[in-house]
């Protein structure tokens, strides 16, 4: 095993500026308003000041329950469902003389199903317990007094407490950095747990403190901390600290987050900040927003909708049951004699009919419950967990290269993938890989690097270039002079020129050392030194940087070394041609971010001269060139674009020479913005950044390639034909967003585009007259206006076969999403086959998502990998994070994580629609089954006079949703495919079925209800006319009520077992095993049941062995009834397939009679989903085709 050095460094302010002594002026005086009140005593945690605040403890419980409130909370979570709530009433009521059954019978079903669920819950709780356990109970050493340190466990420090965390060690809580291992005071720190990046980040404690190396520099050692209240910004931390009666600022390089690992550092010491729950990573754990899936909605509105027919029905008794019983008694002669009307109870009382009424009424609603499906929800919620692990355990979704597999984190939305209308894509390490190469520059106004991008290839065969096979073929060339030299990561750049030391005899060779210098200095990037190879790596905080560092020592600026204050090179020297090292004193970084969109270093040169090196967008680069520094601008704006054509992310590399006095001014300036102590700190570290970053002189661009993922431009395809939409939102250049979408068969050639943006003459006038009014006002109508001419545009050619792209950059964005502008801005989007959203906001995205979820009330899916996704992914109804080199953030605010963007294309068109058509088949078998059983209790209490008597014993119904006809449909839900996952993929219209939800519409439900209903009527019309008043058997016996309630149910058993058998598409051994076992089940509990004394059995009562299994009409009335009740569906079913076959029916006979292998028959099916406006290569091939169709019969 190879073993890494970091060399031992030395340097402080890499990310934070010199930490002066400055004094805190007037901004002190914001500690202790709002939002700046917490005070710490450190090494003092027991004190009395301390004891005041009673800061929380750092004990941390991640459980839903604890042992005294999952009961009470558990039922409370379950009986919300008003179905539960509902059977929790009619149990209630069981107990009273009105029940029409036993009460046993009728809450025993409750406890399985309400027992079920709530043992799932507590076994998820449970195992969250253990974790918590687990954390709460690791040690770590704390300051216990007079220099010693014991371990204590996690949980019981407090606020104020001295640690010593030790190499590898995770922090137990948030620490104050005080001291470390090394001289200066720095640690490494990787925060993997916190957001996925393996890369480790810098941090360093103030120099007051540094000196603490020893456990006994503790004995005397106190402080005053006054800092921000606890928050959830990971990387904000605003205080100070009172140490030997000097305040010191303190920023988030001196904060160490609880679950970050210490690395590469012996020890550090630390005093804890925030305990438990205070802490920045607990304070990010909030639950992501709940997302509940349309079907799961709609769920509920069909649940209303059987509650109002059940109480119709309920009411229809009643009414008829009144009025029977007051006509039961008239002038001395009994019409129901043998209820006794002349001396009955107040249930059967004619004289007392309106009170009867209102009886039977409470008694039929709990007869009729079973119209209700008391085992659903649970039912769903198991099979959504198996749907879950087949997705997480499908070897086609796994990524070997990074060993992941797909990850589906919440089981809610397993159906909702089938129902995708719109997808919302980050482009940057979502389409790409986010694995950055250094492949072209242009210095001094000449462009390098012979490279081939991807987006250049597909250029070339986009305009027909003949160039395109020499341009590839050059490549190829390229690549085989570079296999002379082993793979370098982050480095695919050639041009004899300037390697290999060439660049010295270049014209402008003293430019070229600058560029190369600038990457190897300006940058925050930490080197490790291989003991065995001696070869230096690079930890840096983006793929980006690591490029640029990697490239500058490639090419001979080899960045090897930092110190407290310097960084050090292996540079090349033009006049003795030899490697020699330079040191540079480094005094400042001026970091980067969204805001500023450029990076700066302030360092002294050997020669003495100080510099600022500054590298950054374009957008905001050129602007702050000095007028004497634009030599090469012309030539190198004009490589930009061509870099951006070629689909390259581009730099701008610029530097000065500072003058001493005014560095020194900026220096004072920027100590007492870094000293201030409030929430705009940043902004005023900025403004001062602001004033020495200009006047730069231009030396040249960089372009790094990030290459699109395997399998994008297939998966856009296919996921084009399956019709449904693709937005991508980035923020990349529109340039660069363009030619990726050509690349990636987003737009095509002929594709109209209509683009939107505020660069016109008349804008940027504006904008150096500055007036942010005008300009405002002047932008919105320029948007408004660009959206008119796109809509007008889409209605000129609606009768046209002409597709439409819509590309829309961030400033015009601003004004899309305006409140009276959004609707028109959606309405062109939608009507366009692509959109893209070019330099967009993370909070843009967000807002786009929002806007298209509701404004097209559809089913959207966003998809990201970073940490400026996350808004998207939770505002959209799906969330999928790819689980790539950003980090973990999205995937840990996803629904589902997949490791490539390809994957998507299985995870909608397979599992997506097969999970949408079992929950949706398994749903409406569900009431079929409810209905069917519901119906012939209320038809034989019609039969009955409405006398609430059930036609079946009361164990009969209890057990028929929990036993006898649950299994099958869970084996529904898991298992049963309408076409297999090779022709999901071959006809991806299919997927259509889920979006415009054929299979889940009221239409179908009611069908299905419906259905349900002739079966009902089928069976006790049968089953009455077959067996009264006939003789049963050979001994001349009528059947009675056991025998017409057993018949009869033991009809509907087969009957709804027989049809969930008709209605599977794909059958396994356990849909067997679960079907005709149902049935089976239901024979042995009659054997059984009827076996027990009448105590028990009471109507049962060897009803099977004496009565029914004798009987020869028992079994040919059961055969009959069962073929009677299934020819309404099978002859539906055989007039739809033969006549108006649903597209999953045109293929499976495409299965059925042999054709799969019949191209013209294929290809006319599939021709289906490719139409005018899809993107995607097949459909630019179709394009291309009708194309010369026309031309052929034009000239024709």
């Amino acid at each position: 095993m190879k073993s890494v050095r970091t060399k031992k460094v030395n340097f402080s302010k890499i990310y934070a500026f010199r930490c002066g002594r400055a004094s805190f002026k007037d901004d002190h005086s914001r500690i202790g308003g709002p939002g700046f009140s917490r005070v710490v005593y450190c090494n003092e945690p027991g004190g009395f000041e301390a004891a005041l605040h009673n800061y929380d403890g750092n004990y941390v419980r991640s459980t839903k329950y604890t042992p005294a409130t999952f009961l009470p909370r558990s039922l409370f979570e379950q009986f919300r469902r008003v179905a539960n709530f509902y059977f929790l009433v009619t149990g209630i009521l069981a107990f009273t003389p009105l029940a029409p059954y036993s009460a046993v019978s009728a809450i025993l079903p409750l406890i399985i199903v309400i027992g079920a669920t709530m043992v799932k819950e507590g076994i998820e709780d449970w195992r969250r317990k253990q974790q918590d356990i687990e954390v709460n109970n690791r040690k770590v050493k704390v300051h216990c007094g007079d220099g010693l340190f014991e371990h204590t466990e996690w949980k019981n420090l407090r606020v104020g407490d001295i640690v010593k965390v030790e190499k590898d060690e995770f922090f137990p809580a948030d620490l104050l950095l005080l001291s470390s291992s090394y001289e200066d005071a720095i640690c490494y720190v990787e925060t993997m747990n916190l957001d996925g990046e393996t890369n480790l980040k810098l941090k360093q404690a103030l120099e007051i403190t540094s000196f603490l190396h020893e456990d006994s520099n503790f004995r005397d050692f106190t402080a005053l901390v006054k800092c921000e209240d606890p928050n959830a910004n990971l990387y904000s931390f605003v205080g100070s600290m009172e140490f030997e009666e000097q305040q010191h600022p303190l920023t988030p390089q001196q904060l160490l987050l609880r679950d970050s690992k210490l690395r590469n550092t012996d020890y550090i010491y630390g005093a804890v900040i925030f305990t438990g729950h205070d802490t920045k990573v607990i304070q990010n754990s909030t639950a992501p927003p709940s997302k509940r899936s349309k079907i799961e909605k709609k769920m509920d509105k069909i649940i209303y909708f059987l509650f109002c027919v059940l109480f119709v029905l309920a009411f229809v008794g009643s009414v008829c049951f009144g009025i029977t019983t007051r006509e039961d008694l008239e002038n001395g002669i009994m019409k129901r004699w043998y209820l006794r009307p002349d001396d009955s109870n107040i249930f059967f009382d004619p004289k007392r009919a309106p009170a009867a009424a209102i009886y039977h009424f409470l008694t039929a609603v709990m007869l009729y419950s079973y119209l209700i499906p008391i085992s659903l929800y649970v039912s769903i919620e198991i099979v959504k967990v198996l749907q879950s692990i087949f997705i997480n355990q499908d070897i086609h979704m796994y990524y070997e290269e990074a060993d992941k597999a797909a990850n589906a984190r919440t089981s809610n939305l397993n159906e909702e993938l089938g129902q995708v209308d719109t997808i919302l894509s980050d482009k940057t390490g979502t389409l790409t890989c986010n694995s950055m190469e250094f492949i072209k520059c242009s210095i001094a106004g000449t462009a390098y690097g012979h490279g081939v991008t991807e987006v250049e290839k597909a250029m070339a065969r986009r305009n027909g270039s003949p160039l395109a096979h020499e341009m590839v073929n050059g490549r190829d060339n390229v690549q085989d002079s570079a296999d002379t030299r082993s793979f370098i990561k982050g480095f695919n750049f050639e041009d004899e020129r300037i390697m290999d030391g060439n660049w010295i005899n270049e014209p402008h060779a003293d430019v070229i050392q600058r560029f190369f210098r600038l990457l190897a200095i300006c940058h925050t990037a930490i080197p490790e030194v291989d003991e065995d190879t001696g070869k230096i790596s690079y930890e840096a905080e983006s793929p980006d940087e690591a490029a640029f560092v990697i490239a500058a020592r490639e090419l001979g600026f080899e960045f090897y070394k930092r110190t407290q204050t310097s960084v050090s090179l292996h540079e090349l020297d033009p006049t003795s041609g030899k490697k020699i090292e330079r040191t540079y004193t480094l005094f400042n970084v001026l970091e980067f971010n969204s805001t500023r969109r450029r990076m700066s270093v302030i360092v002294r040169n050997e020669e003495g001269k100080l510099l600022l090196l500054c590298k950054g967008a374009d957008s905001v680069m050129f602007e702050r060139l000095a007028k004497n520094g634009r030599e090469f601008e012309k030539e190198t704006r004009e490589h930009l674009n061509e870099y951006a054509d070629a689909g390259l992310r581009t730099l701008i590399l610029a530097y000065r020479e500072v003058d001493e006095q005014e560095y020194k001014e900026f220096n004072e300036k920027f100590m007492e913005a870094k000293n201030s102590v409030s929430a705009d700190r940043e902004a005023l570290i900025d403004a001062v950044a602001e004033k020495i970053e200009k006047d730069l002189i231009l030396l040249g661009a960089t372009a790094v390639e990030d290459k699109l993922q395997n399998g994008v431009p297939e998966c856009i395809d296919k996921l084009a034909q399956a019709g449904i939409k693709l937005w991508v939102l980035t923020g990349d250049k529109m340039e660069t967003a363009i030619n990726i979408g050509f690349a990636c068969s987003l737009l095509r050639q002929g594709m109209k585009q209509i683009i939107i943006n505020l660069e016109i003459p008349e804008i940027k006038a504006l904008e150096k007259v500055g007036e942010k009014d005008a300009i405002a006002k002047a932008s919105k109508e320029s948007v408004l206006h660009q959206i008119r001419e796109g809509k007008a545009q889409l209605t000129a050619s609606s009768g046209s076969s002409a597709s439409f792209a819509l590309i829309i950059d961030g400033k015009s964005l601003v004004y899309a999403l305006d409140n009276d502008m959004k609707n028109m801005f959606l309405e062109l989007a939608i009507g366009c086959a692509s959109v893209i959203c070019c330099r967009s906001s993370p909070i843009q995205k967000a807002l786009v998502t929002r806007l298209v979820k509701a404004g097209t009330r559809k089913t959207t899916l966003a998809i990201g990998d970073g940490a400026n996704d996350v808004g998207m992914l939770q505002e959209a109804d799906i969330g999928v994070g790819i689980s790539g080199v950003e980090g973990m953030q999205a995937v840990m605010s996803s629904d589902i994580a997949i490791a490539q963007f390809r994957f998507l294309e299985r995870l909608l068109l397979v599992h997506g629609h097969w999970c949408y058509r079992r929950i949706s088949s398994m749903i409406c078998y569900f009431f079929y089954k409810n209905v069917a059983f519901g119906i012939t209790l209320f038809l034989y209490e019609a039969y009955a006079s409405f006398s609430a008597q059930p036609a079946y014993n009361d164990w009969f119904l209890s057990l028929y949703n929990v036993f006898f006809t649950s299994l099958p449909v869970i084996a529904l839900g898991v298992f049963d495919q309408d076409v297999s996952a090779r022709f999901c993929l071959k006809f991806p219209l299919l997927y259509q079925e889920g979006v415009q939800n054929v299979l889940f519409s009221w239409r179908r439900i009611l069908g299905w209800m419906f259905n349900g209903l002739c079966s009902a009527i089928i069976i006790f019309f049968l089953c009455t006319k077959a067996l009264d008043p006939e003789a049963f058997n050979s001994n001349g016996k009528v059947a009675g009520l056991e025998i017409f309630g057993a018949t009869m149910y033991t009809c509907v058993v087969w009957v709804v077992n027989c049809q969930m058998a008709l209605a599977i598409s794909y059958f396994t051994l356990i849909q067997h095993l679960f079907i005709w076992g149902g049935i089976i089940l239901w024979y042995i509990f009659l054997l059984a049941y009827g076996a027990m004394p009448t105590k028990y059995s009471t109507t049962a009562y060897e009803v099977f062995i004496e009565c029914l299994a004798p009987a020869p009409s028992f079994w040919f009335v059961t055969l009959f009834v069962v073929i009677s009740a299934l020819i309404p569906y099978f002859s539906y079913k055989a007039i739809q397939y033969r006549f108006f076959p649903m597209y999953h029916g045109m293929i499976q006979w495409i299965r059925f009679e042999g054709k799969t292998e019949d191209p013209e028959f294929c290809n006319m099916v599939r021709q289906r989903s490719i139409r005018p406006t899809t993107v995607g290569f097949t459909a630019r091939i179709v394009a291309r085709n009708n194309s010369v169709r026309d031309l052929s019969t034009y000239h024709g």
